[in-house]
């Protein structure tokens, strides 16, 4: 078991999942509006697996995706942080960063607030020389919080294996930031 680190922004906290994120968890992962770049929404049994992996992850690691609230009232609302991309992914060998928000705290600033905190403990106290990102062409929300973190996308296109053939989500972009980059633009 590793020394589980948490870590707080001016509007929000980073830590380890309680069994309280699970339903509220749950009903994000329902929403088709938060799911719509996935290939699905999550039933619960499916979104309260996930939550389990990620509180699994952070006990075993110290690190993965945080469950994110907000500090006034300590409210969940999504999770922000880091994971390594499953073995099937063109871009396994990486650390990426990700994030997913309750719809109803979209556009407030949060994703790119969670994520340069993210980012910060990625470089200054994991140590991690590059981080990347990659999502569907079409997420253009996810993009932006992207280039608002210095993330710079890259030349690298992939079907995403996870994701149907027949899907318009398929086809996903890669973006990185290193280490340098980010201690110039912090």
């Amino acid at each position: 078991m590793a020394k589980i680190i948490e870590f707080e922004t001016e509007r929000l906290k980073l830590r380890q999942w309680q069994t309280d994120d699970y339903q509220p968890f749950s009903t994000m992962s329902a929403d088709w509006r938060v799911m719509a770049f996935f290939p699905s929404i999550l039933v619960k049994q499916a979104s309260d697996a996930m939550a389990e992996r990620c509180k699994a992850l952070i006990a075993e690691r110290g690190w993965g995706f945080w469950a994110t609230e907000l500090k006034t009232t300590h409210e969940f609302i999504g999770f922000a942080g880091l994971n390594t991309p499953s073995p099937d992914l063109p871009v396994s060998a990486n650390v990426e960063i990700g994030w997913r928000l309750a719809f109803e705290h979209w556009g407030r600033g949060l994703a790119t607030e969670a994520a340069k905190a993210v980012l910060n403990v990625a470089f200054a106290d994991l140590g991690f020389a590059e981080i990347i990102s990659f999502t569907s062409l079409g997420n253009h929300r996810s993009r932006a919080v992207m280039e608002r973190i210095g993330m710079v996308e890259t030349a690298l296109l992939f079907d995403h294996p996870a994701v149907p053939e027949s899907s318009p989500h398929r086809r996903h972009c890669l973006y990185r930031i290193n280490s340098e980059r980010w201690a110039n633009k912090s």
